[in-house]
């Protein structure tokens, strides 16, 4: 009896509560909530990524003569404190191999090697950094990385896969952006806002157009119907990819409710909302809501270059695309179903937009993907079109600069009564972002990014150029600097790189030199059982962690050591001489952009490959090649039987296979052409073990090929080629060590 009337009395106590919170006030409710967030967000402060990075003087070491930069002594003092030492150096040749593909992606020449192993200079290292910091295939290299946190592609992905012709011109400023060491704080800026930043040089100004490319090419629904959701999904990709590429957060998380790990309410969520739905973007393709109509695409002071420009468009060219403008226009008269009215809307919105790409003379425009900040006068966010039958319209979206509600679970048919103002992230600022009422707040924020002031961006960068020298980053969770990811192993070392990092005018080029001449970057990858035993994932960086070649890297490797890599940068993009539309073998130049993706023919470096989503080139997919669809700092690595295959079965390898032993035919002596194959696949000649079983190899492969096999090869090619696909699918060739 007395337990049921305590479960009575607690039963209406609790339905007491419920009536009193469903009659407490909105307001009051709001404001409850608000002091909530409040405390969270005092609190998140404390984590180590949102205060400050602290200047801290290196430690002392027991062993002073290791030590050759303040690196080392963070890395020594944990090593000691721990009881491990470091490993030997690594070799010359070795650590040639490992700097070269580090800062180029592509494989010492064995002239160069041997001019290394011979020099005596005291600084040799040193000038060898200093030289491939130099060449132009650093930029290549170094660009390749910034794409994959950039998600480039050339292509909008998803259900409507259609062309982006101009991403290319991205892709190229960011190649030249990292070989000319642009400070990283102006890079972000120019990503961010560079239409905003004024300059009387043309040439500036389109570089800076180009650059908000970053904000354009992510992946695009184009066959949403609902116009302020289309608006609201491309809004949310670019909070995405700003915050995650320059700030290491997942801010993205909170479009339908407060995150659930970081103190990220998403009032602040819309803030940054207002900001991006305040900007035009600029991507040049149609959308099921616009079918009418393209995107529009920035246009570029300066004349076309004539080598990337497309022809020039003569009359009857004009009145062809006019006669089959009309000729759609017709057959749309007679359709019903809103998919194909989507398709022929959007064929003749392509045609009119060739027509546009040209001036009065047929001379080609200069355009570009990018954003622009909409106008300040507000106009109707819908206007009538064909599409859906009598009184359909499509959705133009907010065509002026405004705050942004918050929708309810994100959802575009929720909006809030209030908007919230463009702003900034509450937990790493004390004062609201000032923002000018007539710009959407781009700049701004682009430089609360850049600031020194800022906790995040340059430990973020500093840990991502780690990641690529040293195979692992000091944060291990380089996509997630939140409380859901890991703390940095080293925190310490982590703040002085930012310090320097900033101190060195944010200067990639002098990163990248400082960690390369440190003591612990030229360490062997030798694996003592001692070390295993403490630090099994080489977190105290007691050795070089081995890891194998990137995708690019790799594929790049068997054109340069076959002696058929072109480093001749091609002239724009086969997707932007395809033009606008679908990505489809059955439309004009839709052949070419399939075939350019896996030609064996083609031998230019791999960042030129044509990047279209969810149809990647073999020998990048197969090899854990980024999803361009993805924010990626850090590529998975996997090990599958596919590798092994593609290795000794593809058309492109083994045209280099062909090609590599055609050079190696032209020693005459057996013993010379397998230690030129060692010297130009392995960077070192082969030992007295490996000379004897390669000679073991050439002597069972002649004995196998008989008359019941024939080949198109002459012998003696066929012979080596099959050598040099065995070392091309070597542990050796595939690892940089």
């Amino acid at each position: 009896m007395f337990r049921c009337s305590r479960r009575l009395m607690l039963c209406c106590s609790l339905v007491a509560l419920s009536l009193a919170s469903a009659q407490e006030p909105a307001a009051l409710r709001q404001e409850t909530r608000a002091a909530r967030w409040e405390l969270d967000i005092q609190k998140g402060r404390a984590h180590w990524a949102y205060r400050p990075p602290q200047k801290v003087a290196a430690p002392g070491v027991k062993n002073t003569a290791w030590p050759r930069t303040d690196v080392d002594r963070f890395i020594l003092a944990a090593l000691e404190s721990k009881g491990l030492t470091p490993v030997d150096d690594a070799d010359r040749r070795t650590l040639l191999r490992r700097l070269s593909f580090d800062l180029t992606g592509l494989p010492p020449a064995p002239a160069d090697v041997e001019a290394f192993v011979a020099e005596t200079s005291p600084k040799v290292f040193e000038n060898r950094v200093d030289r491939l910091l130099a060449s132009p295939r650093f930029g290549e290299k170094w660009a390749r990385h910034w794409l994959d946190v950039a998600r480039y592609a050339e292509s909008t992905g998803k259900t409507v896969n259609f062309n982006y012709p101009h991403a290319w011109r991205y892709r190229d400023y960011v190649i030249a952006a990292f070989n000319a060491d642009k400070p990283y704080d102006q890079f972000i800026k120019e990503q961010l806002a560079g239409d905003l930043l004024k300059s009387d040089d043309a040439h500036v100004t389109a570089e800076r157009l180009i650059a908000t490319g970053f904000l354009a090419i992510g992946p695009k629904t184009l066959n949403e119907r609902s116009g302020l959701k289309f608006e609201l999904d491309v809004a949310d990709e670019q909070i995405d990819a700003t915050t995650q590429a320059f700030l290491g957060i997942t801010v993205a998380c909170a479009r339908c409710h407060d995150h659930k790990f970081d103190p990220i309410p998403q009032k602040d969520y819309y803030a940054l909302a207002g900001i991006f739905r305040s900007t035009e973007t600029c991507y040049g393709t149609v959308s099921f809501i616009n079918a009418q109509r393209t995107a529009p695409l920035l246009s570029l002071p300066g004349e076309a270059n004539p080598v990337v420009a497309v022809s020039r468009l003569t009359d009857s060219e004009r009145h062809r695309v006019e006669g089959q403008i009309k000729s759609v226009r017709d057959s749309m008269k007679t359709m019903r179903d809103g998919i194909q009215q989507f398709f022929a809307g959007g064929q003749i919105s392509l045609l009119q937009g060739r027509l546009d790409a040209y001036d009065a003379e047929g001379n080609p425009k200069l355009l570009a993907m990018g954003v622009r900040d909409k106008s300040t006068e507000p106009e109707p966010g819908a206007r009538r079109g064909r599409f859906g039958g009598p009184g359909g319209f499509t959705y133009d979206g907010t065509r002026s600069i405004a705050d942004s509600p918050i929708y309810t679970r994100g959802e575009s048919d929720h909006p809030g009564d209030s908007r919230v103002p463009r702003g900034t992230l509450q937990v790493m600022t004390s004062e609201p972002l000032k923002i000018t009422p007539t710009g959407s707040g781009r700049l701004e924020f682009a430089e609360w990014i850049a600031s020194r002031e800022n906790p995040l961006t340059a430990r973020v960068m500093v840990n991502r150029v780690w990641l690529k020298l040293f195979g692992r980053g000091l944060v291990p969770s380089a996509d997630d600097f939140g409380l859901a990811g890991r703390p940095p192993a080293h925190p310490e070392l982590l703040d002085h790189l930012a310090h320097r990092f900033m101190d060195d005018g944010w200067s990639v080029k002098k990163l990248i030199r400082y960690l390369v001449l440190s003591h612990a970057y030229q360490l062997s990858s030798t694996a003592e059982r001692g070390a295993m035993e403490i630090d099994p994932d080489n977190t105290l960086l007691w050795r070089m962690t081995p890891r194998r070649l990137d995708a690019e890297s790799l594929r790049d490797a068997l054109l340069a050591v076959s002696g058929q890599l072109d480093t001749t940068p091609p002239a724009g993009s086969v997707v932007a001489r395809a033009g606008e539309g679908p990505v489809a073998r059955f439309r004009p130049g839709g052949d070419a952009v399939a075939a350019a993706i896996n030609d064996p023919r083609n031998t230019h470096r791999s960042i030129y490959l044509p990047i279209i989503r969810d149809n990647l080139s073999e020998a990048l997919a197969l090899f854990d090649a980024a999803d361009p669809s993805l924010i990626t700092a850090d590529r998975p690595q996997t090990t599958v039987p596919s590798q092994g295959l593609f290795l000794l079965n593809n058309a492109f390898v083994m045209r280099a296979a062909d090609a590599a032993a055609d050079n190696l035919l032209k020693k005459d002596a057996e013993a010379e052409r397998i230690r030129e194959a060692f010297v130009r696949f392995y960077s070192r000649p082969p030992t007295a073990k490996e000379q004897a079983g390669a000679q073991a190899f050439l002597e069972s492969y002649r004995a196998r090929s008989t008359n019941d096999r024939p080949s198109a090869l002459p012998p003696d090619r066929e012979l080596w080629s099959a050598f040099c696909q065995a070392l091309f699918a070597s542990a050796e060739f595939q690892y940089r060590k």
